[in-house]
């Protein structure tokens, strides 16, 4: 099973149909996906990880290495953010850290 595809896809707002177009897989692949401890080739999983903008690692649910929980947390929750909140949490990074702006 691909453990948070499930979660990205309903935070993302997109039936289980239309993310099987996205990615060339049908509607009944992706409930395996979710549900089944089926899992993708890699060559899909890649195109799911590009999609929602996260890696290989946490679409699977294994944790970063060299990370805390809360920092896994942190930076799984920054990854579900859209670019206009991606860059209000900068703005306060570099207020708070009082640094040049992050690229």
């Amino acid at each position: 099973m691909v453990k948070n595809l499930r979660e990205y896809r309903l935070n993302r707002g997109i039936s289980q149909q239309k993310l099987g177009e996205i990615v060339g897989v049908s509607q009944q692949a992706i409930y395996k996906y979710e549900n089944t401890p089926i899992e993708p080739d890699i060559a899909i999983l890649t195109k799911l990880a590009d999609y929602f903008g996260v890696s290989l690692d946490d679409l699977l649910g294994h944790p970063s290495p060299g990370l805390t929980e809360e920092e896994q947390r942190l930076l799984q929750d920054y990854r579900r953010l859209n670019r206009r909140e991606k860059d209000s949490i900068r703005l306060v990074m570099q207020n708070y850290l009082r640094k040049e702006p992050y690229i």
